[in-house]
């Protein structure tokens, strides 16, 4: 089918002074239709940007760029972090699984999206390639479709299947898609996370896997498993070894049996190519992936997610420090419920016990300003690097020496002092006072 392509600057001259922009996210972050579009700060005013989690470089540090637009954020990246805690940037709480219905809703209209798609098949439907998660319906709502087609986007299969008519304009250029290599993020502490956290996981089990190292840590463990399925919001190259080997086979999960599912996918080139064409791979709509309900009818399922501190009492922030909005919070609290809900199924918190600068993520209280992701009334299995726990049916003063044993050597101290503190004097003082 014979498309008329423009070039990226004349394709972004479509948005208009007070639109509301969607960007394409993920490895399939269009950056040149994105940077055109920065280009013409102070041509062009009132801009809203909004997106999930976007990769590369966007030139956006500029003050001409930051009159012009402003982000409004569904979920922060590095790459635009700054941007987004500035007075020009804006962050949005949404679970991940309901961001379709924002734009279904038009609680966000969109005017424009901008994407990132493979090159159009003899019928005239490109796939939206590594990223379907609420591309899909932003695509579906936009008054005007700028696609970048890209030969080197996969087709991947299942929702993201859109037609070339529903494109406002057109750009072809061959560009590598974004890749992120999280087995190169692994470390002797990440891969202990990784065993304690293997130790959870039964034959039969389907797994997701939030963002980072530590997933990719489990995967490595799990070569001796048998019939494990994949059925998370993303998934990178951990699971190719699985899948050479016949440990990932679906064949007992309860949706799509026998296949991978997911909604967006980010690694390297290897599972660009894996998921290409491929009929053992569908990438659907978040709002099906992440629906609890969806979700808890596969069978064992095992959810493994990060955070960056948990208080004693378990809750688990996961998406700010203190005030500083650092990531979002995504699909883990849809995981973390669902996961909970499947017959055997076990919701995971996996982290290091300390961050880079050697602060315990386990702390006595979170930071002010912190965001609570998970409550302690959803969270279950934590791990570390000094084990694992169970927090469920556990009161507080339980869950706080349970977490304490798992915490880093360096500070059990400091948080057995504030255990003593919070619950042994305060069980004291309610004794002297029922006496009295």
């Amino acid at each position: 089918m014979t498309l008329n392509y423009t070039t990226p600057e004349e394709a972004v001259m479509l948005v208009q002074s007070g639109d509301r922009v969607f960007i394409h996210g993920s490895a399939a972050t269009p950056l040149i239709l994105v940077n055109a579009l920065l280009a013409r700060a102070g041509n062009i005013s009132d801009v809203e940007l909004t997106s999930i989690s976007t990769y590369g470089n966007i030139d956006w540090d500029h003050p001409e760029v930051l009159k012009s637009f402003y982000l409004n954020s569904l979920f922060v990246s590095g790459n635009v972090r700054e941007w987004a805690n500035s007075g020009s940037g804006g962050y949005i709480p949404v679970f991940l699984s309901e961001i379709p219905q924002l734009f279904d809703r038009k609680i966000l209209p969109i005017d424009v999206a901008m994407i990132q798609v493979s090159p159009p098949d003899k019928h005239g439907y490109c796939s939206l390639g590594t990223s379907v998660d609420a591309a899909l319906s932003a695509v579906r709502n936009a008054k005007k479709v700028i696609a970048h087609v890209n030969p080197k986007m996969p087709r991947v299969l299942g929702d993201g299947i859109i037609p070339v008519s529903s494109f406002s304009a057109v750009v072809w250029q061959e560009a590598e898609i974004i890749e992120v290599n999280y087995a190169s993020q692994t470390n002797d502490i990440t891969d202990r996370i990784g065993v304690n956290i293997a130790g959870l996981i039964e034959d039969g089990a389907t797994l997701q896997m939030g963002i980072g190292a530590v997933p990719d840590a489990v995967l490595k463990c799990l070569v001796n498993h048998k019939g494990l399925g994949i059925h998370s919001e993303m998934f990178s190259d951990g699971i190719l070894p699985l899948v050479e080997k016949g440990v990932i086979t679906n064949e007992y999960k309860k949706v799509q049996r026998g296949k991978i599912v997911s909604t967006f996918i980010l690694g390297t080139r290897k599972i660009y190519d894996f998921v290409d064409n491929n009929p053992d791979v569908n990438c659907m709509d978040v709002s099906f992936v992440n629906d609890t309900d969806i979700i808890r009818r596969n069978p064992k399922v095992i959810a493994i997610n990060s955070a960056i501190e948990i208080d004693i009492t378990g809750q688990i922030c996961a998406d700010s420090i203190g005030a500083y909005q650092y990531s979002g919070i995504g699909g883990q609290m849809d995981f973390m419920r669902g996961a909970s809900l499947s017959e055997g199924g076990k919701p995971v918190i996996g982290m290091p016990s300390t961050t880079r600068d050697g602060m315990s993520r386990i702390v006595p209280f979170l930071k002010q300003g912190a965001g609570v992701v998970t409550t302690r009334g959803h969270v279950h299995y934590v791990a570390t690097e000094y084990g694992v726990v169970n927090l469920y049916g556990k009161n507080m003063d339980q869950r706080a020496k349970l977490l304490i044993s798992i915490a880093h050597p360096a500070h059990k101290e400091r948080l057995e002092k504030a255990y003593y503190d919070r619950f042994c004097q305060s069980a004291g003082s309610k004794r002297t006072a029922n006496q009295s």
